[in-house]
């Protein structure tokens, strides 16, 4: 059984933070004060606080593709990745990289998607058919 992790984050504005975290991607909000907020970030804990985000680049190389790092998100099952596309699609999401699938027919095959919210955050979320392939080489 996966044990949910605890992550926080700067953002520069809360009142975006939880139009894009709760509205957006859809997720729960917790507790919260005038510098902070909690949301259920499917399934973990994301504490997002008021200050100056990471700095972050274009420094990983992952397939063909130039990524954020660092960076963070989660895995998904496809049919929850494919929902999550469309919304952030519809919503109009500045895509770091579009949907698509990686690894095409050899293990580890994976859909992703990068974004960033609106503090400049980079955020990748993958797709699995299969979740037991998660760790699969």
């Amino acid at each position: 059984m996966l044990t949910p992790f605890h992550l926080a984050l700067h953002v520069r504005d809360l009142d975006e933070a939880r139009a894009f975290y709760g509205g957006a991607l859809g997720c729960t909000e917790g507790r919260s004060t005038a510098t902070w907020v909690d949301f259920d970030f499917f399934g973990h804990q994301l504490s997002l606080h008021l200050g100056q985000p990471f700095a972050n680049a274009p420094t990983g190389k992952v397939g063909d593709h130039m990524v954020p790092m660092p960076h963070f998100g989660v895995v998904l099952h496809l049919p929850d990745w494919q929902a999550l596309a469309a919304r952030l699609e519809k919503a109009g999401t500045n895509w770091v990289l579009a949907p698509s699938v990686r690894f095409q027919g050899q293990p580890g095959e994976q859909w992703t998607m990068f974004f960033r919210d609106h503090s400049g955050n980079p955020i990748e979320v993958k797709g699995f058919a299969a979740m037991e392939k998660v760790f699969s080489s």
